[in-house]
């Protein structure tokens, strides 16, 4: 009963996170632009998860350990955050998820590239599906889907990936709720003052409030809490292979509530990316620590 719960749990997280999409789409239809839009969810986000800091007497970091997840949330999350919710506006929300999947096989090839790891043949297997599948599902031929979104969607799963490479051992010495306050906060603030810069565009309507809490509350927080508590009780080999659900609830969210649809290319070609991560994903022993999965060891990407 545990270890179902626990994949109930990660699938629930899954969910929250896929919802990333259809909440930055219809806060964007309500008149928000982009920095004001990440600053009130970042600030927001980042403020729950400080208080919970508080609640469990957890302290923060000091030192270079600070410097680092500061530095991790300015610009690295930023960037990847930023390029991901700018491929929203060019491109359906279920095909920029579906791009950003790609970052697993990213995060093994920079490992290949600047650690000098050496694949299993496994691996390469999975590397080559995320190609074919990028490949088909950059289907410029869809009213919708534009080169520059396409473009957005690949270049947010390579900085997720550099992320992730760059973030895992500052996130491992600081803890999964400190790290993420930390990186979500000084995120928030970075794009406080991009949104000062050029001034505020808040929503203007009711719906559009309600996406921004939700993409704070649901997409970031509780997703993030899910994803550990679920986590702990399977595993992160079983964590990375049942978040695969976050980019097939971006898909379905996005048909049932925008009207966006994807080709049959397209879905074949997110079938292959999905395969691909549940490959890599596999072709790691228990032990071993994966690469973050929309959260694991850092905040969660997008």
């Amino acid at each position: 009963m545990n270890r179902t719960a626990g994949f109930l749990i990660v699938a629930l997280s899954g969910a929250c996170f896929g919802a990333l999409g259809l909440f930055g789409r219809l806060a964007y239809a309500a008149g928000a632009d982009l920095p004001t839009l990440l600053f009130l969810r970042f600030t927001l986000a980042g403020g729950v998860l400080g208080a919970v800091m508080v609640g469990m007497r957890q302290k923060p970091p000091r030192g270079r350990l600070l410097v680092a997840l500061i530095l991790l949330g300015a610009v690295g999350y930023v960037s990847e955050a930023g390029v991901y919710f700018a491929a929203l506006q060019y491109a359906p929300a279920g095909l920029v998820a579906l791009l950003l999947y790609s970052f697993p096989a990213l995060v093994a090839l920079l490992q290949v590239v600047f650690f000098r790891e050496r694949l299993g043949r496994l691996k390469w297997v999975a590397i080559l599906l995320a190609l074919c599948g990028t490949g088909l599902t950059a289907d410029l031929r869809q009213g919708e889907v534009t080169p520059l979104g396409v473009f957005l969607g690949l270049l947010s799963a390579l900085l997720y990936a550099v992320y992730v490479v760059t973030s895992a051992r500052a996130a491992s010495r600081a803890g999964p709720l400190v790290s993420s306050t930390v990186i979500l906060t000084s995120a928030g603030l970075t794009f406080g003052v991009a949104m000062l810069a050029r001034g505020p565009s808040f929503p203007t309507t009711a719906l559009g409030w309600g996406a921004v809490v939700g993409l704070a509350l649901i997409s970031t927080v509780a997703a993030v809490f899910l994803f550990f508590l679920g986590m702990a009780r399977i595993g992160p080999v079983n964590t990375s292979l049942v978040s695969n659900m976050e980019p097939l609830t971006a898909v379905v969210l996005s048909a049932l509530f925008l009207d966006e649809r994807l080709s049959l290319r397209q879905v074949l070609g997110g079938a292959l990316i999905l395969t691909a991560a549940v490959l890599l994903a596999r072709s790691d022993t228990p032990g071993r620590t994966l690469p973050p999965a929309r959260g694991e060891g850092t905040a969660a990407p997008g």
